[in-house]
Parts: structure tokens; sequence; C-alpha cells
């Protein structure tokens, strides 16, 4: 899954999306708060690629957007890309969007992010090893696809809307990281600062996390640091990633600052940790704090904030298909509540 999986939509019910054998499935709260509804397969018997990477991204509307890859022929397939409006609703049938070559096989695992206006840009690596991006139009239908140029993509780039709902990209790059944003709404991504780094595959996360700036968080290959970078700056190490892949992001009010909430699955105890540090310092460093029982060595972590803007976070096995889910308790600091099955 590239992006959070656990999102709050715009009836203020959480859902939660997984890739799951050639399918997507979704759960949803029945109420705020309030029981679960059974899993759900999203767009009827549509088959997609098991290998193919769903991508989420949620618009400032509360709509979630999906994309994946769906397979055409032997050795061909095509992105297909829905609208999920409302939990209690069922997503829209999956419809494609094209190849970013105009045809042939997977080239890589696709990001979503929409922009203020409420348009899916979808961003993927090209037969070329660049970027590719098609967006939405406002009225309907799809632009043509831009190619975004960039060398080297490698997988899982990761998509991104600032609090100014211009849409941006972080790849990861032979050597390094490339970053890509739009300077208008509706303007085409442009190719801008590369950060040199060993960067971990499959490893970026990216945050709105101020008005002005987006971060990429990302695992150094060389020494395990989860580090943070904001073009026009250094990479700075957070702390030691507390597991493999990416981690979860999310911006919250601690004790009245403005602080960024990273949370992973530890790879040494299966259970869930925590890091939080004042908003863009990361140099004054964190720590974490694990929580909640032992895990299966597949689940991962997503973070949200819900209809009150309280803290959600969420864990997800595929292998066993337990989602536990915690809530920050009404009181000082980082307390979480007991994590239970749902």
């Amino acid at each position: 899954m590239n992006g959070d999986w656990l999102l709050t939509g715009r009836d203020g019910r959480l859902s939660v999306y997984l890739p799951s054998h050639g399918a997507a499935l979704w759960r949803a709260e029945r109420t705020p708060e309030g029981p679960w509804e059974a899993p759900r397969r999203i767009g009827g018997d549509q088959e997609l690629r098991p290998d193919g990477g769903l991508a989420a991204g949620r618009g400032a509307n509360g709509y979630t957007h999906l994309v994946a890859w769906r397979p055409t022929g032997a050795g061909r397939c095509v992105l297909v890309h829905t609208t999920h409006f409302r939990p209690r609703l069922a997503p829209l049938d999956w419809q494609p969007v094209g190849h970013p070559n105009k045809q042939g096989d997977r080239t890589g695992t696709p990001a979503v992010a929409v922009d203020a206006r409420g348009r899916a840009h979808v961003f993927v690596r090209n037969g070329g090893g660049g970027l590719s991006m098609v967006a939405e139009q406002e009225k309907g239908g799809w632009d043509p696809w831009r190619d975004l140029k960039g060398r080297g993509v490698q997988e899982a780039p990761a998509a991104v809307t600032s609090d100014a709902g211009l849409v941006e990209a972080y790849a990861p790059v032979e050597g390094g990281i490339a970053h890509w944003s739009q300077d208008k709404p509706g303007a085409r991504p442009a190719l801008g600062e590369r950060l040199d780094a060993a960067v971990r595959p499959g490893t970026l996360r990216a945050l709105a996390t101020s008005a002005e700036h987006t971060t990429v968080f990302f695992t150094d290959d060389g020494t395990g640091e989860l580090c943070a970078w904001r073009p026009g700056g250094k990479a700075v190490p957070l702390v030691p990633a507390a597991g493999p892949g990416p981690v979860s992001a999310v911006r919250t009010v601690i004790d009245g600052h403005d602080c960024t909430l990273v949370a992973q699955r530890a790879a040494g105890s299966g259970r869930v940790a925590f890091a939080a540090y004042p908003s863009e310092l990361e140099e004054m460093g964190a720590s974490w704090t694990e929580s909640g029982p032992v895990l299966p060595a597949d689940a991962t972590v997503s973070l949200a904030l819900d209809a009150d803007g309280r803290l959600v976070a969420a864990s997800l096995s595929p292998s066993s298909g337990q989602l536990l889910l915690s809530r920050r308790k009404d009181e000082a600091g980082l307390a979480l509540g007991a994590w239970e099955a749902v």
C-alpha cells in the first residue's frame, strides 16, 4: 500500500483500505467511533495486479482516491482509478486512466495526491526511468499523460499536497531523492532539487509540515537512521528506524505545540513505536515509545486525525486480517487508549 490506508471520510467515519489477492478491499465505521462494517471488495469483480501496488490519497473535501494496475492481456496492463465519496457508500467502479508509455506492462508502484480543487494527480515511474503524471480534469475525464523527466527513478514515489493545495512528488532515484512541485494550480510539476543520499528502497513517506513546506521521510540505508528532508535544506537524522518500510506520519497538536508524529511497527519487539517532535525541528531529535500488543511481522501502521481532530492509530496484518485501533486519550501528552480489535 502506497500512502496512508487509514483515512477519515467526509462524514467523519474512518475507513481502511488494503490490497488483497488481486483485489482491493475497504472497511468503514458504521458511525463515528462506532462498530465497523465487514470488509467489502472495491470495483466488483474487476481484477487487479496482485503485485501492482495500491495507492491512496485523500482530498481536502474528504474524498478518497485509489489507484492500481489492472491486467489487460499478456504483458499488458493499465492504471485504474476510483473515488470513494463517503465510507457508507461503495466506491465508484474502477476506470482506466491509461499507461505512462501508452501501452505495456507495469512500470512501477503508483502514488496519488489530490489538489485543492479535488483533482487527483497520479504519479508513476515510466518505461524510460523517469517520472510521469496524469491528472483529473475539473469537469471530468483526464488530461494527457505528462513526462516529468528525471532519471533512474525507482519504486514507490511519495505524493503529497501542500497546505496551499499544490501537488508535489518525491521519488527515490539512483543515489538519492528527486523532487517535483507545482508553482500554481494545474501546472505541470517541475523537477527541482535533488538530495544525494543512500535511500533504503520503499521507505519514502511525505507530509505537509507547515504552510510553506512539505517534508519527506526516508531511511538511510547506510546508517539505518530515519531522516527528514525539505528541499532547500539538508537531510536531518531523526531517530534510528524502528522497522522496515515507510513510517506513517501526521501533524497533531500535543500540549499546545504543533508536532509531527511518526509511527512504525518495531522489528525488535513487534509492537507499534511512536516518536513525536516539534514540526520542522528535527534537530531536536526524537525517541521511540512503544504501545500495544506484539503484532505479526507483516503488520503495518497508519495514523489519522478523526472528525474531531483526535489522533487515531491503527495496525493491520494482511495475513491474519487483524485490524487494531487506538485513540488518543483526552489528557496531557501523547497517551493512547487500549488497542481494540475491530
